[in-house]
């Protein structure tokens, strides 16, 4: 893709059309500043409800008397999350608009933080936690929408940083989860409810930008002189269950989504069999997560300027493919190693979050690709970290487990191929412009 195409596509559609965008005029000037603080203080919040629980997952386990199986469904509730709630994030936004149902999100997960620590079994915990990932699931589908929204002139720049952001909340809270409980008494409970503060945060920000929201949205009604809203609607693009590529882009979603949601889950304790002390192990974790800071603001960019980002997809394959196999033969001798490895394989996600963008021409196409490919991909993902947790506890080792961990990564390799081919939904589905 040539730099004047990159340009074009990060250009709105009202503006490709002659006609001005949407929220030009309509805004307060204030908005869009402590817009870009929202987004990055809601992308922090997106992943500390799995990764601090990775941390403390044996003590967790133990406190609350989950077997391996009922572990590995734990493990599991991420994904089924995202993929029943994400795909009713358009039809909310059409409701609500995308701002309001993000602040409804991030009080779903401030409330679900709030409540887990204090649950007495795993149904209560399992509960609590399904109520923060709801509230998560929303917000994964939606940001991209405000970003094209708010920001259309620096989508690629936007969405590498709140891609930055969402590595960053995860790294941090794999990282000072284990040293933050020890530090005040050494109760899992404790260490698992200290991210809630995080999203209070978040829900106090987003109230005033909701508000603010709303009103830009109703002035700018009023003076077009018509009620209808001037957001993508959802149900304006094609039919995305047509495409191919919108499928291998799902199907792609779906088994990087299952390699991150192992990892997130039971890094930890594949390192902790190996005899790396609890700390240590949460701090390989962090350092998996980290890698994803710079290369989420590097990839999209990245992506952007190829005409195919399939080769991306084959070295990120082969990184994860590399540390699987330092995981088997020694997982404590290069533990380092492997997290770094398998911490650039990760990386998958920015890079299909980039693709959903360049697979879809209009607006209303990204909208739709992005709740299909984002919510298919999760329910597909959702048995991964189960059969995991299974193998584990029936097996009595790691074997097993990581030969399917990395046998998973040869069709995800071949399905990003596919879907970094230069094409679109619209062109496939036969839809104009």
């Amino acid at each position: 893709m040539s730099e004047e195409e990159t340009t074009t596509l990060d250009r709105p559609a009202a503006d490709r059309a002659g006609t001005p965008s949407p929220h030009a005029t309509a805004q307060p000037t204030w908005l869009g500043p402590v817009l870009i603080v929202g987004i990055v203080l809601a992308a922090l919040n997106l992943r500390p409800a799995i990764t601090s629980l990775g941390a403390l997952f044996e003590e967790t386990r133990t406190g609350l008397g989950m077997s391996g199986t009922v572990a590995g469904l734990i493990t599991s509730v991420p994904a089924l999350c995202f993929a029943v709630f994400g795909v009713t994030a358009p039809r909310l936004s059409r409701r609500f608009g995308p701002v309001a149902v993000v602040c409804a999100g991030m009080a779903a997960v401030a409330a679900g933080l709030l409540i887990r620590p204090f649950a007495s079994g795993a149904a209560g915990f399992l509960a609590a936690s399904a109520l923060s990932l709801a509230g998560i699931a929303l917000t994964n589908v939606l940001l991209p929408v405000i970003v094209k929204r708010y920001f259309p002139d620096r989508v690629g720049t936007m969405t590498g940083l709140y891609s930055m952001a969402l590595a960053a909340g995860t790294s941090l809270a794999a990282a000072a989860t284990v040293p933050l409980t020890e530090a005040l008494g050494g109760s899992w409970r404790t260490g698992l409810l200290i991210w809630a503060c995080l999203a209070v945060a978040a829900v106090l920000l987003w109230l005033p930008i909701t508000r603010a929201a709303r009103r830009a949205d109703r002035a700018q009604a009023a003076a077009t002189g018509s009620g209808a809203s001037a957001a993508v609607r959802a149900d304006a693009g094609p039919r995305v269950v047509r495409s191919r590529t919108a499928w291998a882009l799902a199907c792609y979603f779906g088994l990087q989504a299952t390699g991150a949601y192992i990892t997130m889950g039971w890094l930890p304790q594949i390192f902790r069999d190996a005899g790396v002390s609890a700390s240590t192990a949460g701090v390989l974790l962090a350092v998996t997560m980290v890698m994803g800071v710079p290369l989420a603001f590097v990839i999209p960019g990245l992506a952007g300027r190829m005409r195919n980002q399939g080769a991306i997809a084959v070295t990120l394959g082969v990184f994860g493919l590399t540390g699987y196999l330092g995981l088997s033969f020694a997982p404590a001798a290069g533990a380092w190693a492997w997290a770094l490895l398998l911490g650039v394989s990760n990386c998958a996600f920015p890079l299909v979050i980039t693709m959903i963008g360049l697979r879809a021409k209009s607006p209303a196409g990204v909208v739709r690709l992005s709740a299909f490919a984002q919510s298919t991909g999760y329910l597909i993902s959702i048995p991964g970290p189960l059969v995991i947790g299974t193998l584990y506890q029936h097996s009595g080792g790691w074997d097993l487990p990581l030969a399917l961990m990395a046998g998973l990564l040869v069709p995800q390799i071949a399905l990003g191929v596919l879907a970094g081919r230069d094409r679109t939904i619209e062109d496939e589905c036969g839809m104009r412009d």
